[in-house]
């Protein structure tokens, strides 16, 4: 049976032109909205600088933090970090006062695992680091309640748990450089 050159070509040009198409409308669907997402995703941001240093009437952004002011004075400041998960990156956004004591924690973004590693953006486990500035940053504890310095684990997701933990932790060591620059 001989192959004809038709049977071939046809269907290999049909299936590029539909990949063409796809690859054109999905450019065109990027384009249109690419400003509208990075949009949200700046209203995204200012508002979860609300929620980590509510005090903050407006903030400012300077040498890789946001300074929350009210009044004119400032209140504390906001540092976004990262730090490995289970699944990838954890995005955490950290504020912190002007007396030293963290007033907020915030997952920005995560791949973790849903019901276990993504149970770190309830605030039954973020309110936790609401405490002093731990002098060696904080602790993370398994199976026991948590002193001060101390944030206790979630069950099935230390590896979550501690990457919070260390974006936290290096929010403290911008926070300790600044005061000790300042």
């Amino acid at each position: 049976m001989k192959l004809q050159a038709s049977a071939v070509v046809k269907p290999a040009l049909t299936l590029f032109v539909i990949c063409l198409v796809v690859t054109a409308l999905l450019a065109g669907t990027n384009l249109l909205t690419k400003d509208q997402i990075a949009k949200q995703a700046q209203i995204t941001a200012e508002e979860s600088r609300r929620v980590v240093l509510s005090e903050a009437e407006s903030f400012e952004e300077s040498d890789g933090c946001y300074i929350g002011t009210s009044g004119g004075e400032t209140v504390g400041y906001v540092f976004e970090t990262e730090a490995k998960g289970y699944g990838g990156t954890v995005q955490v956004m950290t504020g912190i006062d002007t007396q030293g004591s963290i007033t907020g924690v915030v997952i920005l973004s995560h791949s973790e695992t849903p019901g276990l590693g993504a149970n770190a953006e309830r605030a039954s486990f973020t309110d936790q680091y609401k405490q002093t500035v731990p002098e060696n940053g904080i602790t993370l504890v398994k199976n026991k309640a948590p002193a001060a310095g101390e944030v206790e684990a979630l069950t099935g997701a230390t590896i979550t748990s501690r990457a919070v933990t260390d974006a936290v932790n290096a929010a403290i060591t911008q926070y300790n450089a600044m005061k000790g620059g300042a």
